[in-house]
C-alpha cells in the first residue's frame, strides 16, 4: 500500500511539473466540483429546516394532480387522510433525512439522467429544458453581442466626455437602469406589449421555416425583440460604467501619458493601447 501511495505521489508532482496549465485547470476542476456538492448539501439542509408545510402542501399537490373531479371546493385538503400523505411521502421519499434526499437526487440526475417532472405541466423537466434550449442560446448569443458592441462604443465615447453633461447625464441613465430590478423592467415591458399590441408576449412563430424561411426570420426576430430587450437594457448600464470606468482608469496610467509626449495620435492612443488593455476586466467578468 505504501509504495502505492508513493508512486501515486510521484507520479502527480511529475505531472504538476512537466504540465502546469492542464494542473491549474483540473484543480479549478475538481474544487468547483467540491464546492458544487457542499452548495447542494446545504440547499437541501436549509429545505428540511424551513419552517412551514411545504412538504405537506408539496404531496397535497401531487395528490390532487392525480385526483379527479376535484373542482376548487374550499375543504379540498381535507379529503385526504394523514396516511394517504404518509404514504405518499414514501414514495417520493419526503419522509428520509436530507442526506438520504441528496444522494437519492444525484443518483437520479447523473446516473439515469433524470430531473423529474414539473409540478405544473407534468412533463418532465429534461424534456422542457431541451425544448426551451435553443432559442435561448440564440437569445443570449445576440444580447451578448449587442451588449459587447454598444456598451464598448459608448464606453470609450463617453470616457472621452468625462465632465461634460453629456457625460453626467449618461452615467445618470446607466445607474438607473444598473439598479434598476430585472423583474420589474421585464413586467412593465409585457404590459407595454400587451396593451400597446406591437410585440407578441409570448408564443412562436406559427409556421415551420422550411415554408418561408424570410418570412419565419422576421417573425422570429419580432417575437424576440421583447425579451432582447430587456436583456439589454437590463445589461447595458454596469457594462458601459464598467467600461467607462476601465478606460478612464486606463488614461491616467504614465504610459498613456508617455505616448502623448511622443506625439501619437489620440485615436492610436485609445483603439490600439487603452482600449486593448480595456478588454481584459471585461472578459474575466
Amino acid at each position: 500500500m505504501k509504495s502505492i501511495l508513493h508512486f501515486l505521489t510521484e507520479q502527480l508532482y511529475h505531472f504538476r511539473n512537466t504540465h502546469p496549465l492542464a494542473n491549474f485547470i483540473m484543480g479549478r476542476f475538481a474544487s468547483m466540483i467540491v464546492i458544487l456538492f457542499i452548495l447542494g448539501f446545504a440547499v437541501f439542509g436549509l429545505m428540511q429546516l424551513a419552517p412551514g408545510d411545504i412538504v405537506d402542501n408539496y404531496v397535497k399537490q401531487q395528490l390532487l394532480s392525480l385526483s379527479e373531479g376535484n373542482t376548487g371546493s374550499e375543504n379540498r385538503k381535507e379529503l385526504f387522510s394523514e396516511e394517504q400523505i404518509a404514504a405518499k411521502k414514501a414514495e417520493l421519499g419526503l419522509d428520509k433525512p436530507f442526506y438520504s434526499q441528496y444522494m437519492h437526487w444525484l443518483h437520479q440526475v447523473f446516473v439515469e439522467h433524470d430531473l423529474g417532472r414539473s409540478m405544473i405541466s407534468r412533463a418532465p423537466i429534461l424534456f422542457l429544458i431541451k425544448t426551451r434550449l435553443i432559442n435561448s442560446i440564440i437569445l443570449n448569443l445576440i444580447s451578448l453581442f449587442m451588449l459587447t458592441f454598444i456598451s464598448f462604443a459608448l464606453g470609450i465615447y463617453f470616457s472621452s466626455k468625462v465632465g461634460t453633461t453629456t457625460d453626467l447625464a449618461a452615467t445618470f441613465i446607466a445607474l438607473f437602469l444598473h439598479s434598476f430590478p430585472g423583474l420589474l423592467l421585464l413586467i412593465l415591458l409585457q404590459l407595454f406589449a400587451a396593451v400597446s399590441g406591437l410585440f407578441p408576449v409570448t408564443a412562436y412563430p406559427g409556421f415551420p421555416m422550411a415554408e418561408n424561411p424570410s418570412a419565419f426570420v422576421f417573425s422570429y426576430m419580432h417575437h424576440i425583440a421583447l425579451p432582447l430587450t430587456g436583456a439589454f437594457l437590463g445589461g447595458i448600464g454596469g457594462t458601459m460604467r464598467m467600461i467607462r470606468a476601465t478606460m478612464l482608469d486606463q488614461l491616467g496610467q504614465p504610459y498613456i501619458q508617455a505616448l502623448r509626449a511622443r506625439g501619437i495620435k489620440e485615436s492610436r492612443v485609445y483603439f490600439a493601447h487603452a482600449f486593448r488593455n480595456t478588454l481584459n476586466p471585461y472578459i474575466t467578468s
